[in-house]
């Protein structure tokens, strides 16, 4: 456990992992990822409550914030229970906030913590320089976008909860729900209490493979790898397990649309990730698939995908029909030219 810093020297603020978290008269949780950020308040909490099981817990709304709060709040009892205040939302802090923390940090309560949550952003800077100058821990909860990091993440939540989950089964979750780190969470708990013996990548896909975006994603990526068989398989699956054509389109559609705009990124310096709304680990999946394709191909994929969206939203006679043509033909059009 961390020492209170000195109210007359500062020491350098200390960046820790949302699962490493240290008590301390202030501590700032900063990112945009809302399940480690409040992850991280739990387990500061549960220190507070080792070290003295009568602290108080109370939560300030930063956007509703109005002066003097942070120093009621963190003022002692009348009893002396040491306090624990959360300060919620600081990236849209009423202006009312921001010089009250300053003020705080300043000299903090050293038998109070106060634990200030900010998604990211700048609003509130002269507040969070305040706070790391004051050496305040701080916990960085940044959004969890590689693949290779929500398997880790994954891994980790089965771990935890004492399971074992072999490697095909970590990696079916990611590709089923891999989009909401809080829902990956979700899903690992469900397992493990739903489930007995080793969690297998079958496991995975009796609770989860019926998922449109699991489903949708592996079509659209066995299509894309240029793998017919495999892509019309999964479709057909899909399809006698209820899902609808018209997703499944939409899916093909997105990740046609990525390889596009990958594409075109290629003549364009400068061009990053943010501008064109993709992730960078999207953008170098995209880069590894585009290595079989040529121009011609995609452009004739594209064509496909966009003829069988008409068709299964009232165009054409056989919706599956549609789809399946639309999921041969881009397969067929993989390494086209080469």
């Amino acid at each position: 456990m961390a020492a209170a810093p000195s109210r007359t020297s500062a020491r350098p603020s200390a960046t820790l992992a949302w699962n490493a978290v240290e008590l301390a008269p202030v501590v700032l949780v900063q990112g945009p990822e809302g399940l480690l950020a409040e992850r991280a308040v739990d387990s500061l909490l549960e220190l507070a409550r080792a070290r003295d099981p009568e602290a108080e817990k109370s939560e300030i709304e930063a956007a509703t914030y109005e002066s003097g709060m942070l120093t009621v709040a963190a003022s002692p009892s009348l009893f002396g229970e040491p306090k624990f205040v959360v300060v919620r939302g600081a990236e849209a802090a009423a202006d009312a906030l921001i010089p009250d923390v300053v003020d705080y940090v300043a000299s903090p309560d050293p038998d109070t913590t106060v634990v200030v949550v900010h998604g990211g952003g700048v609003r509130g800077k002269k507040m969070l320089d305040a706070i790391r100058a004051c050496g305040a821990p701080v916990v960085a909860c940044e959004a969890i976008k590689k693949d290779a990091d929500k398997l880790s993440f994954v891994a980790a939540e089965f771990k935890a909860a004492g399971r074992r989950a072999d490697a095909g089964a970590v990696k079916a979750l990611v590709e089923a729900l891999g989009n909401d780190l809080r829902e990956l969470a979700s899903a690992c708990a469900q397992l493990v209490a739903d489930t007995t013996g080793t969690i297998s990548a079958a496991t995975v896909d009796r609770y989860y493979g019926g998922r449109v975006e699991a489903t949708g994603f592996r079509v659209a990526d066995a299509a894309v790898a240029g793998k017919a068989g495999e892509a019309v398989s999964l479709l057909r699956h899909a399809l006698a397990t209820g899902v609808d054509p018209v997703p499944l389109v939409a899916v093909l559609a997105i990740k046609l649309r990525t390889l596009a705009k990958v594409a075109a990124m290629r003549g364009r310096g400068g061009v990053s990730a943010k501008d064109l709304g993709l992730a960078p680990w999207q953008i170098d999946r995209a880069k590894k698939d585009l290595s079989s394709w040529t121009p011609e191909g995609l452009a004739a994929a594209i064509t496909a995908v966009a003829q069988a969206d008409a068709e299964v939203k009232g165009g054409g006679r056989d919706p599956v029909f549609a789809v399946e043509r639309a999921v041969l033909t881009i397969a067929g059009a993989h390494g086209s030219g080469r």
